[in-house]
């Protein structure tokens, strides 16, 4: 029995869905604790891409049961979208999805007031993908959100719905100047949504831990990255929950001393999408061979992802808060070309040398990066199945994350697919 948890350990994107899914094949569960749908996990089989935005990444094998637990927000229209999507792939999700009652609702009215209030920000946008997911969660915390388990008192659920949207409607009218919602439209969404999934809807807290004492292998996911974390990132261009390990607890309703194995995901280099700070980030040139070779576009939004240096002070960060016991590595192989590679080791700011990130935005805007020269490989990694086969360079580069995070990696990703993989350890 084991329980592990899979963090990003930068801005997203580190292509945790690859690992999920390969980690999936040996777990009875896979669980969801926090975000929603504005973060995609792609996941390659076959040849052929596959992006969940809701569903755990775990439903692609037949053995393992699915749970999304109370910390993630659930859009019900982008839910049963993708429910339909994966039904229509073969794969059978019958029996094997469960939803927490406590998990709370992202509703039209979400939806609306993220995309207004983004639009009259101008130059202070964050960048939201506008999915309603900030309003949700900002509903959660005032106490007035919709969870799972009204859906399953129709009386109640109306009443509910009618008290928060008339608060809603007025900042909509007065403050953004945007058309109100009426609640009947709302309500037959969510009855509807209640008629297809209420059987799924069950304390998932009791059931983990039941599973846990039985022996089952457990893995607890979480969407976007450690340097997105409400409280730890790179605040206010952050999301609106904690996808660090922390975040598991809460969001699942497990205590910490269940958790055996925290697993941190990686880039070979840096990524982070939309507007905040990056100090390592590549001019616009490099940036953009740098996102062809890697293909570095949103799962969700398509937006084109920035890219720079892999940077040492953003992961020590995440091993720190996360308590990482691995690190895995992906996207080897996009560096493959490159004559040289450097790491981000520290950061020069105001006549100071910054080893931690620091929380103030000037001092992360402004840092200028410490960096350290690493010749490159200059020849394909993509084929490599074992450490040996990886060149010497290549080894080299990857002996120096470790030393320098004071983690061991575990597991090394040089292609997009299940069998582009090297296992170091279990």
């Amino acid at each position: 029995m084991s329980v592990s948890v899979i963090v990003g350990a930068q801005w997203g994107d580190e292509g945790k869905g690859k690992i999920v899914d390969l980690l999936s094949e040996k777990m009875d569960i896979v669980a969801r604790y926090q975000g929603g749908p504005n973060a995609g996990h792609t996941v390659v089989v076959n040849g052929k891409e596959i992006i969940l935005h809701q569903i755990p990444s775990g439903i692609l094998w037949p053995h393992t049961m699915c749970v999304i637990g109370n910390g993630v927000v659930i859009d019900p229209t982008v839910f049963m979208r993708e429910l339909e999507f994966v039904q229509n792939q073969g794969i059978s999700v019958d029996n094997r999805l469960l939803i927490s009652d406590r998990a709370h609702l992202i509703l039209p009215y979400h939806r609306r007031l993220d995309t207004a209030r983004e639009e009259s920000q101008g130059l202070k946008k964050i960048g939201t993908t506008g999915r309603g997911i900030g309003p949700a969660y900002i509903d959660k915390v005032g106490r007035m959100g919709v969870r799972a388990c009204d859906l399953l008192d129709a009386q109640a659920l109306a009443a509910r719905i009618g008290d928060t949207l008339d608060e809603h409607n007025r900042v909509l009218e007065a403050i953004y100047h945007a058309e109100p919602m009426t609640v009947d439209e709302i309500v037959q969404q969510c009855r509807s949504f209640a008629d297809k999934i209420g059987d799924c809807i069950t304390d998932t807290s009791v059931y983990l831990d039941g599973a846990i004492r039985t022996g089952k292998n457990i893995l607890l996911e979480g969407a976007q990255g450690t340097m997105l974390d409400i409280d730890y990132g790179t605040y206010p261009f952050v999301t609106s929950s904690n996808p660090s390990s922390g975040g598991a607890c809460v969001g699942l309703g497990l205590s910490p001393k269940k958790i055996d194995n925290i697993i941190g995901v990686v880039k070979a280099y840096t990524t982070r999408v939309g507007m905040g700070p990056f100090p390592t980030e590549f001019d616009e040139q490099f940036s953009t061979h740098i996102r062809q070779l890697g293909g570095e576009f949103g799962a969700t939004t398509g937006r084109p992802r920035r890219c720079g240096w892999f940077d040492m002070v953003v992961v020590e960060n995440a091993v720190r808060i996360n308590g990482l016991t691995n690190l895995v590595i992906t996207k080897l192989d996009v560096l493959d070309s490159l004559a040289e590679i450097k790491i981000c080791v520290g950061y020069d700011y105001d006549g100071r040398i910054y080893e931690h990130y620091p929380a103030d935005l000037p001092a992360q805007e402004k840092a200028i990066p410490v960096l350290e020269s690493h010749p490159g490989w200059v020849s394909s990694t993509k084929e490599a199945k074992t450490w040996d086969d990886l060149p010497m360079n290549a080894q080299n580069y990857l002996l120096r994350i470790s030393e320098l995070s004071g983690v061991k990696i575990s597991i090394i990703s040089v292609g997009p697919d299940r069998n582009q993989t090297i296992i170091l350890a279990s």
